[in-house]
């Protein structure tokens, strides 16, 4: 196949292009249905890409993506698995999207929040929210029998 586009977003402002050489793709059979090819057609991709050693990234956007994508990775290997559809040339397609999705994502600089504060309506919505469940809450206690 091809090379591998990612395209242009935040933190990303010229796109990406990750070589064909660098990615590994591995073919196996896929669960689910299939039809008479079910049982003789590999149609699950397995697509890996090493973030460590690909060309495609600079040494920031790499330090990001690790960080961002640390719990899907396996050592340094990001591996995205596409088995929806019962050809195999979907299913690397679909793999590929999804790894340029990812990679898209992940390389997006941080939004920051900036906090602000509560309106005075929001405010009074909350208390009266609050009043409001304390009378219905204390609707249910025991009559006092004391009197």
């Amino acid at each position: 196949m091809d090379d591998l586009r990612v395209p242009p977003g935040p933190g990303v402002p010229r796109g990406l292009r990750v070589s064909a050489a660098e990615l590994v793709e591995l073919f196996s059979r896929a669960s689910g249905p299939g039809g008479q090819g079910v049982n003789t057609a590999d149609s699950r991709v397995q697509l890996s890409l090493d973030l460590a050693t690909t060309t495609a990234l600079d040494d920031v956007q790499r330090a990001r993506a690790l960080d961002r994508l640390s719990t899907r990775l396996v050592g340094t290997v990001l591996t995205i698995t596409a088995s929806e559809h019962r050809s195999q040339r979907h299913n690397r397609l679909a793999a590929r999207e999804r790894l340029a999705d990812l990679l898209r994502s992940a390389l997006a600089p941080a939004s920051v929040r900036r906090q602000t504060r509560p309106t005075r309506g929001s405010q009074r919505r909350r208390l009266d929210g609050k009043r409001r469940r304390s009378e219905t809450k204390s609707g249910r206690r025991r009559p006092d029998t004391s009197a």
